[in-house]
């Protein structure tokens, strides 16, 4: 145990720290490679956590081409000004329309898109509108905050969801069906709690008049438009695969191939560098650290883990949701929440309870917001900021976080339970 634990440690530090730009699908594989050589795992481990990721890894890396592609042609910036223009210059309305905006991305487009594509569109367009810096701020932190919170209707917006819905086995209709009300009730309470917190850095009134036009930022705008009909088309291929139980990554990533292809048929976007930029070594990344989380595993914290949710389930299977949930959100917050999913999914798996499932995905979809390091996500959402000029400390972050997320997790909860 103690051998797995440090090992798990140390290759969490340096996938945080990174130190000389090293890639953190590096470091992972390296700490696999070691867990390997310790005897923490064996090969057939390896080939377990391959066999549990490859569909959710491929899924994602389909998700955020889609999303590079649509953000080439001008996809998100022509929302993030519709949005701005929607409100009239009510800078109340404006914050709650970037926030539905925010949640319907990270519903689509996965949280990791609605972070790092989103976030530097709408910075950019508050600079312009010379929002002061508390202002900008605001937005910011609840643009973050949002973009997990509202990770949860559908299996393919959040690496999370795809991990978990393949270990048990849940369709895409079964899923979105059990889903649908926390992401409501997630959103609307966010929103809600996000406003109460930062209304008075909330300006009355924003002049738009130096917002450009929203058609102005269009490449191609009969792609533009196609793009919406192919996302429907997209949508109804991931309910038809569910009915065949066809893995989800053959229509997200088979369908981003497609429609980076028409893109380049169309000359709006070079293939080539989209799929040289493209978030490879999370390939690596995922398949690293579940080798090195399932030598946790092995160690017995997965049965540790198990005793105290068969403890929970004995007090009732609502006090368990809620237990679990919580379970989940705090060690994201401590260990991420790629680890988390995977030891808690474990975990819970053993019990034989499937709405723990859902309040695992739960708690680890909201509780990385309580630290900068609870996802990746976040640090790389925290990178692109310090790149554009704002710097959040940890200490701003990780306040902002604790104040947030325990009252929205719960009330999210108790909706699953309903």
């Amino acid at each position: 145990m103690i051998t797995a634990v440090l090992l798990f440690l140390i290759t969490l530090v340096f996938i945080i720290w990174q130190p000389r730009g090293l890639q953190i699908g590096t470091t992972a594989v390296t700490g696999a490679v070691i867990a390997l050589i310790l005897g923490v795992v064996s090969f057939h481990d390896v080939w377990i956590v391959t066999g549990i990721v490859w569909d959710a890894t491929l899924a994602f890396i389909g998700i955020i081409l889609l999303s590079m592609v649509l953000d080439e042609i001008g996809f998100f910036e022509w929302c993030a000004i519709k949005m701005a223009k929607l409100s009239r210059g009510n800078g109340q309305l404006m914050f709650v329309y970037s926030l539905l905006l925010g949640s319907f991305v990270a519903a689509l487009f996965a949280n990791d898109g609605a972070a790092l594509i989103l976030t530097p569109i709408l910075l950019a367009k508050m600079k312009l509108l010379k929002l002061n810096t508390k202002t900008i701020l605001s937005f910011v932190l609840a643009g973050g905050f949002i973009s997990d919170s509202a990770s949860l209707p559908f299996v393919f917006s959040n690496l999370t969801n795809i991990v978990t819905a393949d270990y048990f086995h849940i369709g895409f209709l079964e899923y979105f069906i059990n889903m649908i009300v926390p992401y409501i009730v997630s959103t609307v309470v966010s929103i809600f709690v996000l406003w109460l917190l930062l209304r008075r850095d909330i300006p009355k009134k924003v002049d738009l008049s130096l917002l450009k036009d929203e058609n102005s930022v269009l490449k191609n705008k009969m792609l533009f438009k196609f793009s919406w009909i192919f996302l429907a088309i997209l949508f109804v291929g991931y309910v038809i695969g569910d009915s065949y139980h066809i893995p989800i990554s053959i229509f997200a990533l088979g369908g981003a191939l497609i429609f980076l292809a028409i893109a380049s048929s169309m000359k709006v976007v070079k293939p080539w560098l989209i799929i040289r930029t493209a978030p490879w070594q999370i390939v690596w990344f995922s398949i690293g650290l579940y080798v090195v989380v399932y030598g946790l595993k092995n160690a017995g914290l997965t049965d540790y883990l198990g005793i105290i949710i068969k403890d929970l389930v004995a007090h009732g299977e609502n006090v368990a949701i809620v237990g679990v949930g919580f379970i989940s959100a705090f060690l994201s917050a401590l260990m991420n929440n790629l680890p988390t999913i995977m030891v808690m999914d474990i975990a819970t798996g053993d019990v034989g309870h499937q709405a723990l499932a859902y309040a695992n995905i739960i708690g680890a979809n909201l509780g990385p917001k309580m630290t900068p390091f609870g996802s990746l996500a976040t640090l790389l959402w925290l990178h692109v900021l310090s790149q554009k000029g704002v710097k959040i400390s940890f200490w701003q972050y990780t306040k902002f976080g604790l104040i947030v997320t325990p009252p929205v997790l719960l009330v999210v909860l108790l909706s699953l339970i309903i």
